[in-house]
C-alpha cells in the first residue's frame, strides 16, 4: 500500500483560557512547527508505532481498549479506538512519528499528534469526516482513552487553522470564524517565550478548575458559565468558585473585545487585553506560576504591548506582542530578568499564524518554523 505523510501543527491561544469546557469563546492560532506522521498501511491486526523521541516501538492492537496502551503511544491508541468507535475502519501497518511541537510547553503537542494520526488513518481509507467530528473523535481519544479531561479547544484550533488568521471558536455551538491576525504587516511581532518549565497539571489541578466551574454554574442554576455572562460572580457563596467564575465570565468578554480590536487593527488594545487576561489567570483562576508571572511582567515593563501565559497553566509558555524593532531588546531584557531570578534561560521565537493539518511536508511552504529572537 502507498505510504502516507500527514502533519498537523501545534497551537497557541491568543486569548480565551479554560473557556472551552465552559461553552465560551477562545481565539487561538496554529503554529508553523508540525508533528509529522509517516504511515504505511498493511494487512494485519496491529499498528506498529515508533517516535523519534523514544528508542523502542510500541505495538497498538487494533482492538485496543482504554488502559491497553500507556505513555506517549496512548494518544495514538486512543485515536485508533475512538475512530473505530465512531464507525470507521482502521488499517494496520507501521507508523513513524517525528515531533515538531514541543512537549509540555502548553502548545497542544498531544492534540497535534492526535490530529496527525487521525488524518493519516483517514487518508488511508479515503473516509471523509467533517472537521468538527474529527475534533470530537480526537477529544474522545484524549478524554476517554488517555484520561485527560480536556475540552475541544486544541483540536478545533488545529483542524480549522488558516495562515495569517486566528480562529474565533464559539464552544456553545462549535462554530469557527476566521479573524485576520497578521501583526507583522503592522510592524509588530508575536513572541513565543518558552519558560523551559514543563507544564504539569499536577495534583489534578486542571480537573479541579473544571469542577469548580461546574459548581459555580450549578449555583447560578445554568448549564454552563457561558449562560452566566450577565451574572455577578461575587454573589456566589464559595469564594474560590466565585474567583474561578469571574475569570471565565471576564475572559469571554476579553476574547470578543480582542476580535473587535483586531477588526480595526488596534493592537494597543489587543496588548492591553492580553495583559489583563494574564492577571485574571494569576489572581482568579490561579494557573500561572511565579516564573511565568516574571516573564509576562518583565516583557510588559520592557515595552511589550501586552503579554500573557498561554495554555492550560502551571508552566509552559508566555506570548508577548511587541514592536518588531524592539523585539530583540525586549527578548534580551526577559532573558536577563530570568537569569537574575535564578531561572533557566528561555527560548524566545517570533511566530506567526500557520496552516492546518494536511497530507504534505513538514513546514509551511517557504517558511521557517520559527524565527529565533
Amino acid at each position: 500500500m502507498t505510504a502516507i505523510r500527514y502533519s498537523a501543527p501545534g497551537r497557541i491561544n491568543l486569548i480565551g483560557e479554560h473557556t472551552d469546557y465552559n461553552a465560551g469563546f477562545a481565539l487561538p492560532i496554529a503554529l508553523p512547527g508540525r508533528t509529522v506522521v509517516d504511515y504505511r498501511p498493511a494487512d494485519g491486526d496491529v499498528l506498529m508505532v515508533r517516535t523519534d523521541r523514544e528508542p523502542e516501538p510500541v505495538q497498538v492492537p487494533l482492538d485496543t481498549e482504554p488502559g491497553g496502551v500507556t505513555g506517549w503511544a496512548a494518544y495514538v491508541a486512543g485515536v485508533v479506538w475512538s475512530l473505530q468507535r465512531a464507525g470507521f475502519r482502521v488499517p494496520a501497518g507501521a507508523m513513524s512519528i517525528s515531533g515538531g511541537v514541543q512537549i509540555g510547553s502548553g502548545l497542544a503537542s498531544s492534540a497535534a499528534l492526535e490530529c496527525a494520526v487521525l488524518g493519516a488513518l483517514l487518508s488511508a481509507t479515503g473516509d471523509v469526516v467533517d472537521r468538527v467530528e474529527q475534533a470530537r473523535i480526537a477529544q474522545r481519544a484524549e478524554n476517554d482513552y488517555v484520561g485527560a479531561p480536556t475540552g475541544l479547544l486544541d483540536q478545533l484550533a488545529i483542524l480549522f487553522a488558516q495562515p495569517r488568521h486566528a480562529q474565533l471558536i464559539d464552544f456553545r455551538d462549535l462554530t469557527v470564524a476566521e479573524v485576520p491576525f497578521d501583526p507583522e504587516s503592522h510592524g509588530l511581532a508575536l513572541l513565543l517565550i518558552d519558560s523551559q518549565a514543563r507544564h504539569q497539571h499536577a495534583g489534578g489541578e486542571y480537573a479541579a478548575r473544571r469542577a469548580s466551574c461546574e459548581r459555580a454554574a450549578a449555583a447560578f442554576g445554568v448549564p454552563t458559565l457561558r449562560d452566566a455572562q450577565d451574572r455577578d460572580p461575587a454573589t456566589l457563596d464559595d469564594a474560590e468558585d466565585s474567583r474561578r467564575a469571574r475569570h471565565i465570565v471576564t475572559e469571554n468578554r476579553r476574547v470578543l473585545a480582542t476580535v473587535d480590536a483586531l477588526s480595526g487593527a488596534d493592537f494597543v488594545t489587543v496588548g492591553r487585553l492580553l495583559t489583563e487576561s494574564h492577571a485574571s489567570m494569576r489572581d482568579d483562576f490561579e494557573i500561572t506560576t511565579a516564573h511565568l508571572d516574571l516573564i509576562a511582567d518583565t516583557a510588559v515593563s520592557a515595552g511589550a504591548l501586552g503579554a500573557r501565559m498561554t495554555g492550560g497553566g502551571f508552566g509552559g509558555c508566555v506570548i508577548a506582542l511587541v514592536d518588531t524593532a524592539r523585539a530583540g531588546d525586549i527578548a534580551d531584557t526577559v532573558r536577563a530578568g530570568l537569569r537574575s531570578g535564578g531561572h533557566p534561560e528561555p527560548t524566545i521565537e517570533q511566530v506567526h499564524a500557520g496552516r492546518g493539518p494536511g497530507q504534505d511536508a513538514r513546514l509551511d511552504p517557504g517558511q521557517a518554523a520559527t524565527a529565533p529572537v
